[in-house]
């Protein structure tokens, strides 16, 4: 209770109600053929906030974030044995969700920048035109507003109709940020998208991230804890298949809770 000193009474404090996660991890197991890759799995991540996914090669990072956008779909053997991801509130793994839709809503940004041999222009609209939108107009302003959500208008705006082969590498990975902002999807996944880049391309990106998680749920899959430590507001640690902890980056990085995640932060192993 609070007092309203101008009236002299009570009147009820109403406690903040937490939003909703975005994606939810429920007890997951995750196969490829007999191998156990995933190892009971649960988390939570945040809507329009950036969880960064660390540890070591091998420990099921990458496996878990291509869950989210069922890409390990493409890989024979690879399932979910038992558990569930939700979306929304949605389990993606029901035999009703459209995957396509799904593809749609959970974008995903490759390690190495993989833009179409096409335009910049073309790179962009794509997959809009997939979707049935054949109004230049229409496309053009989503061309351009996406290439200004990814900060690449300005250094593209005048050769939009030039190869995306012809950018650097810094360029294409921001240009391969624009191609799935255009669809506006909820989600933006990223897997070690700046292990490719030098110094300067990789703090774009990072001040990118930083703009783009006003509109969108980031995850990030990367090697660098520092990377980790400037990006994200969430960091999850893995370990051999295991999510060890998941907590507040800050408090990762500086107040573990196990002894594993400390030593893998401090350099011990890894």
């Amino acid at each position: 209770m609070k007092t309203d000193t101008a009236a002299g009474s009570l009147t009820p404090v109403i406690p903040a109600i937490p939003a909703p996660p975005m994606i939810e991890v429920d007890a997951v197991d995750f196969y490829y053929g007999k191998s156990k890759a995933l190892h009971n799995i649960s988390l939570k991540i945040p809507a329009k906030q950036v969880t960064a996914f660390i540890g070591p090669s091998g420990c099921g990072k990458s496996t878990l974030l291509r869950c989210f956008n069922r890409m390990n779909d493409l890989i024979d053997g690879a399932r979910i044995g038992q558990g569930e991801v939700r979306i929304q509130g949605v389990n993606i793994y029901d035999p009703q969700v459209d995957v396509i839709a799904l593809r749609r809503q959970v974008g995903m940004v490759f390690q190495k920048s993989n833009p179409f041999p096409k335009s910049i222009y073309q790179n962009v609209s794509y997959g809009l035109e997939l979707q049935g939108i054949a109004d230049k107009k229409r496309l053009d302003v989503a061309v351009e507003k996406s290439l200004r959500g990814a900060a690449l208008w300005d250094e593209v705006k005048d050769r939009l109709h030039s190869s995306a082969l012809g950018l650097s590498g810094g360029q294409q990975q921001r240009l391969c940020i624009a191609r799935a902002i255009a669809v506006e999807p909820s989600v933006i996944l990223m897997d070690e998208p700046c292990s490719a880049l030098d110094p300067i391309a990789t703090s774009k990106v990072e001040e990118l991230i930083q703009v783009l998680k006003k509109e969108y749920t980031i995850v990030i899959v990367t090697h660098s804890m520092q990377q980790a430590g400037r990006c994200s507001d969430q960091t999850a640690f893995f370990y051999i298949g295991k999510l060890i902890e998941v907590d507040a980056t800050e408090k990762i990085f500086t107040q573990p809770g196990h002894q594993q995640t400390e030593d893998y932060i401090t350099g011990r192993f890894g």
